[in-house]
């Protein structure tokens, strides 16, 4: 950024940016203002150790609300369910089909999560809401095209950090929370996660992939979000 011209800059991010975003939070680079993050690092370090490992949750953890239960469910419910992540993670060098076959590349990118699926579905069975049959055809073609599945999935095998555990972040942080997430960080986790926390609000609609799927949305929740930075 220095390079470019930036003095002063933020970072926002979801899904694997979401974790990029974190990272460069906690290391506070300079001219990093704030974040922006749209899948939150809240879950505290047991609980996503215990759910992860398919364990029962310590016996000193203590939920304190509907809203903390609800993102635990939704939690054991993805780690539960992420097999395309174990697959990558794994045997990032043996999914040829990737690379071989575009319905099994489209096959794959379209079956990331239950509700991202359901979402994709809607725009196949002509719904004219988020996502269109182009906006889908053309994540799969960008992937086909350059031949990057392979190269991508690498990245499960090469990460060691947690997918949503607390990173440590002090830089204000400003938080959306999406319905259709995998999971929705509450507030309350939110505040512990993120000291520094500038804005927290739950949308109407949107999931995972919400900078896709609903972009005025997710605008509209960064310039909330880093108004006060500006």
């Amino acid at each position: 950024m220095t390079r470019l011209g930036y003095t002063k800059y933020v970072a926002q991010g979801g899904d694997w940016g979401a974790v990029i975003t974190d990272t460069m939070g906690v290391q506070e680079p300079q001219g990093m203002v704030g974040i922006h993050t749209n899948m939150p690092k809240v879950i505290p370090p047991a609980i996503e150790q215990a759910i992860a490992a398919g364990n029962p949750l310590p016996s000193d953890v203590v939920l304190a609300d509907d809203e903390q239960r609800r993102a635990v469910e939704q939690l054991d419910f993805v780690y539960r369910h992420v097999y395309y992540a174990y697959m990558m993670a794994s045997r990032p060098q043996s999914l040829t089909a990737f690379a071989d076959s575009p319905v099994g590349l489209a096959a794959f990118l379209i079956d990331h999560d239950a509700e991202s699926l359901a979402l994709i579905s809607r725009a196949f069975a002509g719904v004219k809401e988020g996502l269109s049959r182009d906006d889908v055809l053309d994540n799969i073609t960008l992937f086909w095209l350059t031949n990057t599945a392979v190269s991508a999935a690498r990245l499960y095998a090469e990460n060691t950090t947690p997918f949503f555990g607390v990173r440590g972040v002090s830089l204000p942080t400003a938080v959306s929370v999406f319905p259709d997430e995998l999971y929705q960080a509450p507030r309350s986790w939110a505040e512990q996660a993120y000291p520094n926390l500038i804005h927290y609000n739950q949308l109407p609609k949107g999931g995972h992939f919400a900078a896709w799927e609903q972009p005025e949305l997710f605008v509209g929740e960064l310039r909330t979000g880093f108004r006060s930075l500006r």
